[in-house]
């Protein structure tokens, strides 16, 4: 049911038939935007090694509206370091046809209380600076910028700023 034309959006566990559809969504971003840093698409092989964990503790998400996939939600370790383990980084992808819907807060609700169910203490987001839908959507569900990356990267010929944005999520354990 759509209350004031939000979606009724469900999620569920990434699956090998989900694929298609993840390497369609990432790859409009790939080719179009500034969002990853990926400069080249990507094989459905390759998208299966960014999206599945060994493990339980981290997983990927598809974003559904019905039956529709229409983006994904990432929890990923933050670095391979053991006193890294209460922190995780976090990434979402939606079909570019499917933002400014109210799609990704819940997107981020969703994946925060799995978090918190792991064990996660701090998320972690690494966004293009030029990305101000994307920083918009992290403020808004109360992440702060914790740090400013200047031209660490490049594609489409210019030279690309990253911040990072953080979110408390447990009290420390």
């Amino acid at each position: 049911m759509r209350v004031n034309n939000v979606p009724d959006i469900t999620f569920e566990e990434v699956k090998l038939r989900h694929l298609p559809d993840l390497l369609e969504i990432y790859t409009y971003y790939v080719l179009n935007t500034t969002a990853t840093f990926h400069a080249r698409r990507i094989t459905e092989k390759e998208m299966g090694q960014i999206v599945f964990f060994d493990g339980s503790k981290y997983k990927t998400f598809v974003v559904l509206d019905g039956e529709q996939v229409c983006g994904y939600v990432m929890l990923s370790p933050y670095k391979k370091r053991e006193a890294y383990h209460l922190t995780a980084e976090v990434a979402l992808y939606l079909r570019h046809d499917r933002l400014g819907q109210g799609i990704g807060g819940k997107a981020l609700a969703y994946i925060e209380n799995y978090a918190r169910k792991k064990g996660i203490h701090v998320l972690v987001s690494t966004i293009c600076g030029e990305n101000s839908r994307s920083i918009r959507l992290f403020e808004k569900s109360g992440y702060e910028k914790c740090a400013h990356y200047k031209e660490i990267g490049k594609k489409f010929g210019r030279m690309l700023d990253v911040v990072a944005y953080q979110k408390i999520l447990n009290e420390e354990k």
